[in-house]
């Protein structure tokens, strides 16, 4: 920590908030700092300078970084270990399951997994880091007391079981469009490299891409269909020279030497369990990486309905399948890497 006065630390903060019509007085200042202060202290969040030993090396080191974050979980000197995974929020099965899986494998060798807590593929990127019991850190368009998409409430909490949120907006700070492109600096700044996984043509995906190219750091793309219209982003960068990504190894095979001697062995990502028994191993075989309708799974298991959905069910708790919406189910990401 700087030698800053507590006060005094605040204060980008609280420049950083809505003008509001005529100048802010002495106090205006004080109620804002106040109640930055108090929501701050309600959400377990801590503030960051950019001198700040715990403000992230690698993000301080690019021109112009956010002169404060606001930090909830921990932030640990490993994560200078980082890759971004990115990508559409209306994500196909394929893209989900594809970041899901490669964010896993990363995390299981000691790479934090860094996104933007969006619907679609950052999701599934922290799930997938998650589930290989790795690190991740979120870093939001909106303040870390904000839960935004709504959906991802729960995430929010496994999150900061194994990393942090972050945020460079003040607390209470709703999700706005302008956010976001600045959100997407961030993850660039903090991280090695940013991967694609699936993005259209426009997209804030491809910002981050940008960002990370500006900002020296590397480049890769998972392909996808050509047919894809989601796809058409992330095949123009590997046109345009980024790495093409097939699995973990292309990623890891890109960093300097000194970044692969910090990989840690994979000792095996935690397997989905319990085991399967019961219409569970007449359900579970017709699982795979693509979606598959319940009705497609009742008709080719010859289990009643009933039963089917509760073996579904059990499946899902147990971590071995997800659903997805329309009442699709795959494997999940670990259920695959344990096959």
């Amino acid at each position: 920590m700087n030698g800053y006065s507590e006060s005094t630390r605040w204060d980008a903060v609280i420049a950083a908030l809505p003008a509001r019509p005529g100048a802010r007085t002495r106090a205006d200042i004080v109620a804002a700092l106040s109640e930055q202060r108090g929501l701050a202290g309600r959400a377990g969040a801590r503030l960051l300078l950019s001198e700040d030993d715990e403000y992230p090396a690698s993000l301080a080191a690019v021109p112009a970084p956010p002169t404060f974050l606001l930090a909830r979980g921990e932030l640990r000197k490993e994560d200078a270990l980082a890759l971004a995974i990115v990508g559409s929020r209306r994500a196909s099965a394929y893209g989900l399951g594809a970041a899901e899986c490669l964010a896993a494998d990363l995390a299981a060798r000691g790479v934090t997994i860094v996104s933007g807590f969006a619907r679609g593929i950052d999701t599934a990127a922290h799930r997938g880091a998650l589930a290989a019991g790795g690190r991740t850190i979120a870093v939001l368009g909106c303040g870390v007391d904000v839960t935004y998409p709504p959906e991802n409430r729960k995430l929010v909490g496994q999150v900061l079981e194994r990393g942090a949120l972050i945020s460079q907006f003040p607390m209470g700070t709703p999700a706005l469009p302008g956010h976001f492109p600045l959100r997407n600096r961030t993850i660039a700044g903090l991280t090695l490299g940013t991967i694609v996984v699936e993005a259209a043509e426009r997209s804030g995906a491809l910002i981050t891409a940008g960002h990370a190219g500006e900002l020296g750091r590397e480049v890769f793309a998972v392909p996808g269909p050509v047919t894809s219209e989601t796809s058409r982003g992330a095949n123009r960068l590997i046109q345009d020279g980024a790495k093409l990504v097939q699995g973990w190894e292309d990623v890891l095979a890109e960093l300097p030497p000194v970044w692969r001697r910090c990989l840690t062995e994979c000792v095996g990502v935690e397997a989905p369990g319990p085991a399967p028994e019961g219409d569970e191993t007449r359900v579970l075989p017709l699982l795979g990486g693509e979606p598959i309708h319940i009705d497609h799974v009742i008709a080719r298991s010859g289990v009643p309905s009933g039963r089917a959905a509760a073996a579904l069910l059990n499946l899902e708790l147990k971590g071995w399948v997800r659903q997805l919406p329309g009442q699709h189910y795959v494997r999940s990401a670990t259920a695959m890497r344990s096959a």
